[in-house]
């Protein structure tokens, strides 16, 4: 009897010291009512609670908390199913809203994180989904935030993990994208083929011009050398010519002059019967007997004028 009496009397105590002293850990925040009504918030501590009286109502984690947002089905601007999950970010600002505002603010935030988040997904095709990522997270942090302010709750950031296409999409986009390099392909092996032939045609355009600069520069070449060879020519007939009149004025000149010609025209006549098959006589040698007697006449006047000028 006095041990049972001694346990019961332990069991008392502890009853009441448990209800007399609470600990709040530096982590967390206690609300206190006295009642049933809110009485204050219990900071990190020690603290005194009437028994009977007061109570800790709720506890709340005043640490950032990350909540995984379970995959769900969404249908972008273009019709497109895909399967979006992701990570939401926050943190109690207000133990009290917490508390009495809402029953569950983790399951509120996970919540309203997947219907705003379904809203987002099907504003943008589904090329953009994967572009606009950012942005998306972005307009899913303000949402959320304005939506749990009333909450005591404050949205950090979200986080979208993973968006997955169904099979039947992902195998068309692979599809598409094998098209699109094959089209990459093609369009890369025609622009090669083009530009070698733009190459091969600059390079023989190149080459004529070259080779009809050079057939210019050849003829120009030639036609400068032939044009100081007559010029050479020129010259020298003239100075010929001049010599020959200069001697002409002289004594004796004038039949010196005549005396060469008529050598000459012996001498050429004589290749010309050589060289005929066809005896052909010109006019002037119907008279051979004035020709020589010109001849004779020509060396009688020679002789006299030598022996005059002795």
């Amino acid at each position: 009897m006095f041990w049972t009496s001694l346990l019961a009397f332990i069991l008392v105590l502890y009853f009441i010291f448990t209800r007399l002293f609470i600990i709040v850990e530096f982590r967390e925040e206690v609300i206190q009512e006295r009642l049933g009504k809110f009485k204050k918030n219990l900071k990190p501590g020690f603290h005194f609670l009437i028994p009977f009286f007061d109570r800790p109502a709720y506890s709340r984690e005043m640490r950032e908390q990350v909540l995984d947002v379970p995959s769900q089905t969404c249908i972008t601007k273009d019709n497109i199913e895909v399967a979006v999950d992701g990570l939401v970010y926050i943190k109690v600002m207000d133990a009290y809203k917490a508390s009495y505002g809402i029953s569950n603010y983790q399951a509120a935030a996970v919540n309203l994180a997947q219907t705003t988040m379904r809203s987002e997904v099907g504003k943008i095709t589904l090329d953009d989904t994967f572009s606009e990522r950012e942005k998306m997270n972005e307009n899913i942090v303000r949402e959320i935030d304005k939506a749990a302010d009333p909450w005591g709750i404050k949205v950090l950031r979200y986080e979208i993990k993973n968006i997955r296409p169904s099979n039947e999409i992902v195998d068309t986009m692979e599809k598409q994208m094998e098209a699109e390099r094959e089209k990459r392909a093609e369009i890369t092996h025609s622009e090669g083929f083009r530009q070698a032939r733009i190459n091969e045609s600059e390079g023989e355009q190149t080459s004529q011009v070259l080779i009809s600069e050079a057939n210019r520069q050849k003829r120009i070449n030639e036609a400068k050398g032939k044009a100081r060879e007559i010029e050479l020519v020129a010259t020298a007939t003239a100075n010929g010519i001049s010599r020959i009149a200069e001697a002409m004025q002289k004594p004796g000149g004038d039949l010196a002059v005549k005396t060469k010609l008529v050598e000459q025209y012996i001498k050429e006549f004589g290749q010309i019967i050589k060289t005929s098959k066809i005896s052909v006589l010109p006019t002037e040698t119907a008279n051979l007997k004035t020709f020589f007697e010109g001849v004779n006449t020509v060396r009688d006047h020679a002789t006299e004028t030598t022996g005059g000028a002795k």
